[in-house]
């Protein structure tokens, strides 16, 4: 009779989850696998889910653990895509990977693993875990290229855990010689991009599919009329692809990025040059934190910060406002294309402490749309 696992491997059909896997039954402790159904195609690009579920089946029959299957579409919709969605008609640029870990990866699947008996889930992020004071830390990856706990920053206590990150300690080329070495079908499988749990397809042909477009004016920060958008909110801020604005006259030949867009008006405000004083911010107000210990270091302190996933940590000071679901970061020196939506997320050297939801920031356009000088 198989005994009961003690923890649960989300398997995705990737090499990471597959050598995460296959670390944990090597260990002796009792193991199945998980597959996670947590999109409803649309036919709007290519179904590789029934491929993934195929390579984590086979996996697991590699590994001789069991596998399970689970639909969470429903959960991934509700609260996942809905938001995503509500988002991007606001104007804003959200990060549907980390409202993903949070309601589908570290609940749905926490939740379903428990129903199984499992007292504990797994998965194949770069990013480990300690204790320290009684307190459940999360730390970097030691692969820095790859480490995942920007998209983790809003993970609790109780999913902490509750959760194990076998592959936290090696960087990808150690885990792909894993794979090889056990041969795992998934060895040399391609990393997954795209949206979380939706993949690579064309993204502004799949929002139109939930946001008609409305075509509008580009115009340069002087009010030039500059080309010819198909809906504001299919860009972000210091997009430069897809723009097609060609030769301006007048104007040098240097590419042209986002800067700031007006939703109410419909426009699509542009400059040139990567390093354009537009796209930069020194200051930004975020909403809605998350801690990882459950709490705020301090009501003002001192850490460093990024406002996208692989940029380098700034040094930066943090400031609560007094209803503390709102806070300030001033940054030692200006950041670019800081983007309303995504996530500022915070660090004490190795340790993730939490984030917040970029609401504002001093950027000149924003600042000038907002009515204030630019």
């Amino acid at each position: 009779m198989t005994a009961t696992p003690r923890i649960i491997v989300g398997v995705s059909g990737g090499v990471d989850s597959s050598v995460a896997a296959l670390l944990l039954a090597q260990s002796g402790v009792p193991v199945a696998g998980l597959f996670m159904n947590n999109w409803a195609e649309d036919g709007s690009g290519e179904c590789r889910a029934e491929q993934d579920r195929r390579d984590a089946v086979a996996v697991c029959g590699r590994l001789g653990i069991p596998f399970h299957h689970r639909d969470f579409s429903r959960d991934y919709w509700d609260g996942v895509f809905t938001h995503f969605l509500a988002e991007y008609r606001a104007g804003r640029t959200p990060n549907p990977d980390v409202l993903c870990n949070r309601e589908v990866k570290f609940k749905s699947f926490l939740n379903a693993a428990r129903e199984l008996g499992a007292e504990a889930i797994a998965t194949g992020h770069y990013a480990r875990t300690a204790k320290a004071d009684g307190r459940w830390q999360l730390l970097r990856g030691r692969d820095a290229d790859k480490d995942q706990t920007y998209f983790l920053h809003q993970l609790g206590q109780q999913q902490l855990a509750a959760t194990r990150f076998p592959i936290g300690e090696l960087d990808k080329p150690q885990v792909r010689r894993i794979a090889h070495d056990a041969g795992l079908a998934t060895a040399d499988k391609k990393d997954s991009t795209g949206i979380c749990f939706i993949g690579e397809r064309n993204f502004r042909e799949f929002l139109g599919r939930y946001l008609p477009a409305q075509a509008g004016e580009i115009h340069s920060v002087d009010g030039t009329v500059v080309g010819q958008h198909n809906g504001v909110f299919f860009y972000t801020t210091g997009q430069r692809e897809g723009l097609h604005i060609g030769g301006v006259r007048g104007r040098a030949a240097t590419p042209w990025y986002v800067v700031g867009k007006d939703v109410r008006s419909n426009i699509l405000y542009v400059d040139q040059g990567t390093d354009s004083r537009w796209l930069y911010s020194r200051w930004l107000r975020a909403s809605a934190p998350t801690w990882v210990s459950g709490l705020p270091p301090e009501r003002v302190f001192e850490c460093t910060a990024k406002v996208r996933y692989r940029q380098r940590d700034v040094p930066c000071q943090v400031r609560l406002r007094d209803d503390q679901d709102t806070l300030e970061v001033t940054f030692a020196e200006p950041q670019r294309a800081v983007t309303c939506g995504q996530s500022v997320v915070f660090y004490q050297h190795e340790a993730c402490l939490g984030g917040a939801v970029i609401e504002a920031s001093d950027a000149p356009m924003e600042r000038r749309l907002q009515g204030t000088a630019a």
